[in-house]
């Protein structure tokens, strides 16, 4: 969601505060801006849409300063507008806000009462002024703000600038993540490292409930009780500073690049090539012979990893899994019995709803386990065992490495279940050890059709809606491939288990419906083909995704608009092969209709609010 950049520099902050929130594009943002003390007092620039206009506002309004906060906005109150951007400034206090205030109501009607007025439809103005309001009360600015926070419910980041202060900023964090940066004489603050990396590698992470004093020399850091807490300082890897391109067009072009590598090192980490078992990082075990039962929790993206999995647990390892999608699952307050593992998937680690369910598992589940790309979030530090997917930064909106590693994670924690269960062999271990090995080779091949699919997407670009079909593993792989579409394209498209088309979608099929069909030639080829016969009876045109036995299978037909090869491989492997003709039709298909492929409209990479 929103992105926030705090610096007390020695050197001119806007220039600093601009760069470092580019760095934070990916988060999602409508308007965007920043305020300094210029002269020790508070001024600010704001605008609306993309950076560049802040930027070009900056060049003809300059904003001197060597202290100031910056914003990226990611509308929840009030329209995307000036007005509404942040930061958000009263009387002596500047704002910026990731979150959500939950009681701002009710704090508004209070400061109205008191004769302050509002200018803005946001929650956050009402943190601005309750703390300005405190301070005509005659608290201190650090008193103010801590007193703000403590009458705060909801989740949020906060980050205040105060008038005549040009060396005291103050932060905190409740629910939405936020990193303090050391520098020489300076000190940053940003809502994730990779906004901080170029200015410093030296990064504190605030925790829960934490609220901390900023100067340039120093920070003191209180926990939710207001009790001095030692939060232990990290060096950031060089990789979190790598966002460029390296040559792609997009983001995301690069990412689904990256595949072939990032999953060659998870295998390599989780199965190192002395051995043909996985081992858990750090130690951690799981006893799968006393788990009864798994609840797997996610959202989006993830949540389809999770779907894909429960078939991996199911069919592999003899567990019965509950999948549910976070932002329902704890309001149904679903009974956790003994012998339950809650696993939550998450690529930022800080999904709100996911984090929240997890929280209601805490005491309830035997064992919490996590599947994570970043090691030093909410959620990994809250959960028994952390398993990192290693995927690296991810910047583009659309998660496609980072589902991919999430995949291979988790069928590598099935079969390890499946082991210790004795549900299949050292021998059946060793083969698919083998199999995941050759991954890396498997994915290449998938990616070298590259013209096939920048051909169906030509198709695709022309319609208004498209379906998805797939059966067993292949049916959360339909649903992926449609919400890829749907995000990166604006295309409406909607996936059904193919066995589902009679009990419904059929009635859609005619001329100008293409069907995108996932159908390796596995034991449900046949009924899939039949499924497939019956959209090309009805004149729907098919864009198949199958290995070479399988589109021969189906033969020619002029209803077949393309087909699209696969490279043959095991069939609990063909999920994660098939994530890149889900992600690269989605891909080209968007950049045929000149979408905004890394940042598509009203999307935000880390959804930190619920």
């Amino acid at each position: 969601m929103c992105g926030i950049i705090g610096v007390l520099g020695s050197h001119e902050v806007a220039p600093i505060l601009v760069e470092a929130l580019k760095r934070l594009e990916y988060r999602g943002y409508d308007s965007a801006g920043i305020a300094t003390l210029q002269n020790g007092a508070l001024a600010r620039r704001r605008a609306l849409g993309k950076l560049v206009n802040l930027s070009d506002l900056l060049v003809h309004d300059p904003l001197p300063g060597k202290i100031g906060i910056g914003h990226t906005r990611w509308a929840t109150h009030g329209a995307p507008s000036v007005d509404n951007a942040h930061p958000h400034c009263a009387g002596s206090v500047a704002v910026v806000h990731n979150g959500i205030i939950e009681n701002y109501r009710e704090l508004r009607s209070e400061l109205a009462e008191a004769g302050r007025e509002f200018t803005t439809e946001t929650d956050t103005e009402t943190v601005a002024l309750l703390c300005d309001h405190l301070m005509s009360e005659g608290k201190t600015p650090v008193e103010a703000a801590f007193a703000t926070v403590d009458r705060l419910d909801g989740a949020f980041a906060l980050a205040f600038l105060f008038d005549g202060q040009d060396d005291l900023m103050v932060v905190a964090r409740k629910g939405s993540p936020l990193a303090i940066g050391h520098g020489d004489g300076e000190m940053y603050v940003g809502s994730d490292a990779i906004a901080l990396a170029p200015l410093t590698d030296r990064i504190t992470y605030l925790e829960e409930g934490d609220r901390a004093v900023l100067t340039r020399n120093s920070v003191e850091i209180r926990d939710a009780a207001g009790q001095l807490a030692n939060r232990p300082m990290r060096k950031i890897k060089a990789e979190a500073a790598m966002v460029d391109k390296a040559g792609h067009k997009h983001f995301m072009a690069k990412e689904i690049a990256e595949q072939p590598r990032v999953i060659a090192e998870a295998v390599q980490h989780y199965m190192p090539s002395d051995t043909d078992r996985v081992v858990l990082p750090d130690g951690a075990e799981i006893d799968f012979t006393n788990v009864q039962r798994v609840v797997m929790v996610a959202c989006g993206t993830a949540f389809y990893a999770c779907l894909t999995a429960k078939y991996w647990l199911e069919q592999i390892a003899g567990l019965p899994v509950e999948v549910d999608i976070a932002s329902e699952f704890r309001y149904r307050e679903p009974p956790i019995p003994d012998g339950t593992l809650a696993l939550f998937v998450s690529q930022s680690g800080e999904t709100a709803d996911t984090l929240a369910a997890l929280r209601y598992c805490q005491d309830k589940a035997d064992t919490i386990v996590s599947v994570v790309n970043v090691a030093e979030s909410s959620i990994a530090r809250e959960s028994d065992i952390a398993l990192p997917i290693l995927a690296g930064t991810e910047i583009g909106v659309a998660s496609t490495k980072a589902f991919t590693c999430q995949l291979t994670v988790l069928l590598m924690l099935s079969l390890k279940a499946a082991h210790e269960r004795g549900r299949i062999s050292d021998m059946d271990m060793a083969d698919h050890a083998a199999a995941l090995r050759g991954l890396p080779v498997a994915l290449n091949l998938a990616l070298d059709q590259t013209d096939a699919i920048k051909k169906a997407a030509r198709r695709l670009s022309e319609a208004r809606d498209i379906l998805f079909l797939g059966r067993g593993l292949m049916y959360p792989m339909a649903l992926e491939g449609a919400l890829k579409l749907k995000e990166i394209s604006y295309i409406h498209a909607e996936a059904y288990a193919a066995g589902e088309l009679k009990h419904g979608p059929i009635a859609l099929i005619d001329k100008a419906m293409p069907v995108v069909v996932f159908a390796p030639s596995d034991s449900l080829l046949d009924k899939t083909v039949s499924n497939m016969q019956e959209v090309m009876a009805r004149k729907g045109k098919v864009v198949l995704v199958s290995d070479e036995a399988g589109i021969a299978e189906v033969g020619e037909t002029k209803e077949l608009r393309e087909a699209i090869k696969m490279p043959a491989v095991s069939s609990i492997l063909t999920p994660i092969v098939y994530a890149v003709p889900a992600q690269l039709l989605a891909y080209y298909t968007a950049v045929a209709k000149g979408t905004d492929v890394d940042q598509p409209r009203n999307l935000a990479k880390s959804v930190t609010v619920e």
